[in-house]
């Protein structure tokens, strides 16, 4: 029994022992898959102001006090506990809406064959005029398994393009109320239009009080902790017009794939030039079009890159092409150990505000810093934008790698 309980402690032991010898990388690594895999195990109380995450008094990493903010994995973990009936996931762990798929390019006469086994079908006419997107959500009404279902598609209509209805989830954690959620004030910029595709935005956030909010996807919104803070990032106190797309409208299941391409398409129709994407989710065809056909239209799409950790596969729409996806550094320039590290983070910008329980954690944050300096750089979509967007941003980033590009901050650090 004596033996058990060591072994127990043994990790975090190593953890702060490494800490103090200031090992700090190999730390990161050690804690981060002990608190993912506990992420409700209370933890220390957070330092004062100022310090996120930095060394205390005492020269303990905050990193150990401190959890990180939560990976896709420990999200999608959570969702099918809480959802099991409704969300699941496809053969690679990727989380989907159960008994829906997503059609590209389906001829009539094979839409037809499907209906008679059982699936009904709703065209996105929206994306399909806007973004020249053949596609079309199904449900299946007979309730079979999600391979099953996708095996019948694929035979009964050999000519379209399947995939599933994924989800896409926020790459950061808000633990705070909506009013508090405002960061330091950032330098003005001229008032313009931006965009933002996540949760559900409050008004009556301080940083939002000047701002024009036209609102998106939902008969009846209701502000989410995390789209506020973003929001609040973005705008920052400005006079701007934001073009807010909520995917969740107050449900606890939200993000889908069909839901984000409708919210880009309301984006082009309204010629929003900077458009943020706080969160994250698997590689998808439908989408993968989508944001190819923004591109080519000339938005710029600047998306958070996840807290995966910097071994994680890449996450989207951040690695798609042309889209400036963005890591996450703390209050010190320390880049966060769960910030994605990989060709797709062309910049990393401040992830971390707050203190205790009024907190704002992860690349989520970060992201619409890198979007807020691109919106003077255009105010309406144009062709090469994207490029020109990150050539100009490149010039006011600080590397911080030794030479050139680095794979956890690429270009480098852009600051408010």
């Amino acid at each position: 029994m004596p033996l058990r309980r060591a072994s127990a402690l043994s990790v975090p032991v190593l953890a702060i022992l490494l800490a103090l010898l200031g090992v700090a990388p190999v730390q990161a690594q050690v804690l981060g898959p002990v608190q993912r895999s506990l992420p409700n195990l209370p933890l220390p109380a957070s330092p004062l102001p100022g310090a996120l995450p930095g060394v205390n008094p005492q020269g303990a990493d905050d990193l150990l006090r401190r959890p990180l903010a939560l990976s896709l994995k420990v999200q999608v973990g959570t969702l099918l506990r809480r959802e099991p009936r409704r969300v699941t996931v496809d053969p690679k762990g990727a989380p989907i809406l159960r008994g829906e798929y997503l059609a590209m390019r389906l001829p009539d006469a094979q839409l037809d064959a499907l209906q008679a086994l059982g699936f009904t079908a709703d065209r996105q006419a929206s994306a399909d005029a806007t973004l020249g997107l053949d596609f079309a959500v199904l449900h299946d009404t007979r309730g079979r398994g999600t391979q099953e279902a996708m095996r019948v598609l694929q035979q009964a209509a050999p000519d379209a393009t399947f995939t599933y209805q994924h989800l896409y989830l926020p790459a950061g954690d808000a633990g705070v109320a909506p009013a508090a959620s405002s960061p330091a004030p950032m330098p003005a910029v001229p008032a313009r239009g931006v965009g933002m595709i996540d949760g559900g935005v409050d008004p009556a956030d301080p940083a939002l009080a000047h701002a024009r909010i036209e609102k998106h996807g939902c008969s009846k919104t209701a502000a989410s902790r995390h789209g506020t803070a973003v929001a609040a990032r973005l705008v920052a106190g400005d006079t701007d017009t934001l073009y807010a797309a909520d995917l969740w409208c107050g449900d606890e299941v939200g993000g889908a794939t069909s839901g984000l391409v409708d919210a880009l398409a309301w984006m082009d129709r309204e010629h929003v030039a900077v458009v943020n994407i706080s969160l994250v989710g698997p590689d998808n065809p439908v989408l993968a079009g989508a944001v190819q056909a923004m591109i080519a239209r000339g938005h710029v799409l600047v998306s958070a890159a996840g807290n995966d950790g910097p071994a994680a596969p890449p996450l989207f729409p951040a690695a798609y092409p042309d889209v400036i996806g963005v890591g996450a550094v703390d209050a010190r320039g320390r880049v966060l150990p769960e910030s994605a590290s990989g060709k797709q983070v062309a910049f990393c910008a401040p992830g971390v505000a707050g203190s205790g329980r009024d907190i704002l954690r992860g690349t989520s944050f970060a992201a619409p810093i890198v979007a807020r300096k691109a919106i003077p750089l255009l105010d309406t979509p144009r062709p090469g934008a994207a490029t020109q967007a990150l050539q100009r941003l490149i010039g006011e980033a600080r590397p911080l790698g030794a030479s050139g590009r680095d794979t956890r901050c690429g270009y480098g650090l852009l600051s408010p």
